[in-house]
């Protein structure tokens, strides 16, 4: 079972008032009816199936025809067929599907989403009827809207955007996208359709590979400052080697020889470590900076060597 069935399991399971209802079913109609002498509506899930039956037999006294079919490809899955031939044209303006004048309206009537529960069930019917959502923990975050037109593409995508949703509209071959990539963004559509125990799913899975995330940066941080650490050194000590080579050992400084002793004796460490390790051994203060600056003059006396040669 897929994470977009989980959750319309679990609204469907809602319950609203008349009037959310109307706005619910309003969507689900727009988006999944074939409408011709009756309305004829295609499902794969059961339980939004259910929920269409009961929204119908409760708001309009009518108990559709159900149809239910084998797909012919592999999937298991099964689809369902609502079919209401009663009352068809009082349902369809009821829903905002047609005007008064039985002409479609491919936007829905300002009273389908006149207050802020009503548009909440209009996306919960959207999400019910062309909507999915990517399970967070074994893919990206991703949430779509399947819609068939631009301008309602258009109209869905204002009201998500309405809650700062930050959606947007991809354009397919057949249909136009309306998407969200942003995993908190997508949590925030969950709460607005009231799907809350999907919520806690999905939180729950955000933190964890957040949390991941993080660690694996930190891990590479780390790495890359031990890379950092064996480059320097390595570097420092070829510097040492040359010296050697041209017996400059005896020529430099009682400081400079100091670092060269304790580089050799402490190869892995860190400018910083090896800076408390000699200020611990010997008693005078030496600051990651001041050992830098003594590096530094190794460097130049080495440079002047290759210059010479």
């Amino acid at each position: 079972m897929s994470f977009s069935t989980d959750i319309k399991n679990e609204v469907t399971k809602l319950d609203s008032t008349k009037t959310e209802y109307i706005s619910e079913l309003s969507a689900i109609i727009r988006n999944t009816s074939q409408i011709e002498n009756s309305i004829k509506i295609h499902l794969e899930n059961n339980s939004v199936a259910r929920r269409i039956y009961k929204l119908f037999k409760d708001i309009y006294g009518i108990s559709p025809i159900v149809t239910v079919r084998k797909r012919y490809n592999f999937n298991k899955n099964l689809n369902y067929i609502l079919e209401i031939k009663e009352k068809v044209n009082t349902i369809l303006k009821d829903l905002s599907i047609y005007s008064e004048n039985m002409e479609y309206l491919n936007i829905p009537s300002d009273y389908i989403i006149s207050d802020e529960e009503e548009l909440r069930a209009y996306l919960r019917g959207v999400f019910l009827s062309v909507g999915s959502i990517n399970d967070p923990k074994t893919s990206r975050y991703h949430l779509e809207l399947a819609l068939d037109n631009k301008d309602y593409a258009n109209f869905i995508n204002d009201i998500l955007n309405s809650y700062y949703l930050n959606s947007r509209i991809l354009k397919r071959e057949k249909h136009y996208m309306v998407y969200i990539k942003e995993a908190e963004k997508i949590s925030d559509f969950l709460r607005i359709i009231k799907a809350y125990n999907a919520v806690m799913y999905y939180e729950d899975i955000r933190i964890y590979r957040d949390h991941k995330n993080m660690t694996n940066r930190l891990n590479n941080c780390e790495q890359a400052n031990i890379d950092k650490v064996f480059i320097t050194s390595n570097n420092q000590i070829k510097d040492i080697n040359i010296l050697k080579e041209n017996d400059m050992l005896d020529l430099i400084d009682e400081k400079l020889k100091e670092v060269i002793e304790y580089r050799l004796k402490y190869r892995e460490s860190s400018l910083q470590e090896l800076s408390e390790i000699i200020t611990l051994e010997t008693g005078k203060k030496i600051t990651k900076s001041g050992l830098n600056h003594r590096f530094r003059k190794i460097k130049e006396i080495v440079n002047n060597l290759n210059t010479k040669k």
